[in-house]
């Protein structure tokens, strides 16, 4: 391994954090991450965690460095794989500040941050981002069908890298649509075996009268 070899990982083990990591006695084993290598390609593992994400966070920053994290929400898939390397979602019109779109027309590098509460899972995602403000059939391709906002652009993200974290510290939160229909199948269960109570009770009545 020569002094200038470069990985995925580079985007976020700077050489600032690597100095870090040597000091406090953790950058042998980051080190071992690296030539093992972080993904750069949406696998079908990947795929399918960002089919049933229904929110994920996306952070930008300004020319100068000052950050800016931004909750997204929609429909689970909402945030759509377009090709190996690529994601994209359509940004629906809000508050009319477009902090993050300034600072994507200044500094494209940007972050994903998707968790997972229920399975205690989360997904990180450097790379670049950009606005598109101009294709209808973009647009009209990444809306979901029958979700009520108004699409006002599209951002789409080219992968750099993206890694998993562990489990640790995340707590486990479940979405409330997810529980009423757990409560829902429950209750509909608890009827269908008092009915079948019900039925038996009736039985051993009618045998009792003979």
């Amino acid at each position: 391994m020569t002094a200038n070899h470069t990985y995925a990982s580079d985007v976020a083990f700077t050489p600032a954090v690597k100095a870090i990591q040597a000091r406090k006695g953790s950058r042998e084993a980051y080190g071992r991450v690296e030539q093992r290598g972080w993904r750069t390609e949406v696998d079908e593992n990947l795929e399918a965690f960002l089919a049933d994400a229904n929110s994920f966070y996306f952070a930008t920053a300004s020319a100068d460095g000052q950050p800016y994290i931004q909750h997204r929400g929609g429909p689970k898939g909402f945030l759509k794989v377009l090709d190996k390397q690529t994601l994209a979602f359509a940004d629906y019109a809000g508050n009319q500040q477009f902090l993050s779109q300034g600072n994507i027309s200044e500094n494209p590098k940007a972050y994903i941050f998707v968790m997972d509460y229920a399975h205690r899972r989360r997904v990180k995602i450097w790379g670049e981002a950009r606005v598109v403000e101009d294709d209808d059939a973009l647009t009209d391709a990444l809306m979901p069908k029958g979700y009520r906002a108004r699409p006002e652009q599209v951002i789409v993200f080219k992968i750099a890298a993206w890694d998993t974290n562990c489990p640790q510290h995340i707590p486990q939160k479940f979405d409330a649509t997810d529980v009423a229909a757990a409560l829902a199948t429950r209750d509909q269960r608890i009827v269908e075996l008092e009915a079948q109570v019900a039925a038996l009770k009736g039985e051993a009545t009618a045998e009792q009268s003979y």
